[in-house]
């Protein structure tokens, strides 16, 4: 197994969480290469969580990779999953399953039962540090998968609804996938979806938010309108995203992610 193992929480960076968890691999594998994917997720919001680490993944090497973002404090059960070259370990409550569809689909997957693996005494709230970390380790020098516990049917885990996406007659519906630090508000609608429609970069879209409808230029980046002004164009991962430049697109515009949305081309002024 790689030796490359990766962090995704909403533990924050104000206390010493992150770095406990840090700590409890280096004591078991010195040679790990950690990366922190993110410790600022909102406190429970698994979609978000769900939605960063399957937009990571294509650019993380093989290894072992633990989201712990779980609103119920760890009452889930504790799984591994296998997809791709990758290892995902988190709670059972859909965290891990966008990054699995991402990476090719579960291939197997075993519940975390066997406490020769923990870090004891384990802290019913704290399974980042004592359950998962040290788990993560073990792989990492060389542990085997079916040691961890029994074998889960893969239709037993639990996966999160696949974001929303439809076109037809002209418009394509969506909804608010994520909201990021800066109040850019990504939709589960690509790209793709929108040059199926003849909408490219310069044109104008119509944006229905409920029964609010307004219009918003599509550019290529958020600094392409003056500061202030909205604007919608494709993100990093490919998806549209609206955003205020210098300002906050989900406050301005009341959406929360899941909120429903659809967008059309804006009608030919000639």
């Amino acid at each position: 197994m790689t030796s490359v193992i990766t962090l995704l929480t909403d533990y924050g960076l104000e206390d010493g969480y992150v770095a406990a968890c840090h700590g409890v691999i280096v004591g078991i594998s010195p040679e790990s290469r950690i990366i922190d994917v993110c410790h600022l997720v909102p406190s429970g919001d698994v979609r978000r969580a769900a939605a960063i680490l399957a937009q990571t993944i294509p650019y993380l090497p093989s290894g072992v990779h633990i989201a712990v973002v779980d609103p119920w404090g760890g009452s889930r059960r504790a799984v591994a999953v296998e997809a791709g070259s990758h290892v995902f370990l988190g709670p059972d409550n859909g965290v891990l399953s966008w990054a699995v569809h991402a990476s090719g689909g579960a291939k197997a997957a075993y519940a975390l039962a066997n406490e020769d693996f923990f870090r004891k005494p384990v802290s019913p709230t704290f399974h980042g540090r004592d359950v998962f970390a040290p788990v993560a380790a073990h792989l990492a020098v060389g542990r085997g998968l079916a040691e961890l516990g029994p074998e889960i049917p893969l239709e037993r885990l639990v996966s999160l609804p696949a974001p929303t996406s439809l076109v037809r007659e002209g418009v394509v519906e969506g909804e608010v996938l994520s909201v990021d630090r800066y109040g850019n508000t990504q939709l589960s609608v690509s790209a793709a979806d929108l040059l199926t429609l003849g909408v490219r970069p310069g044109s104008t879209l119509v944006v229905w938010l409920g029964r609010r409808q307004i219009s918003v230029p599509f550019r290529e980046t958020f600094a392409a309108v003056p500061p202030g002004e909205l604007v919608a164009f494709a993100d990093s991962a490919g998806l549209v995203a609206l955003a205020v430049n210098s300002g906050d697109a989900s406050q301005r515009l009341g959406l929360p992610p899941g909120a429903h949305v659809r967008l059309s081309p804006a009608p030919s002024s000639g």
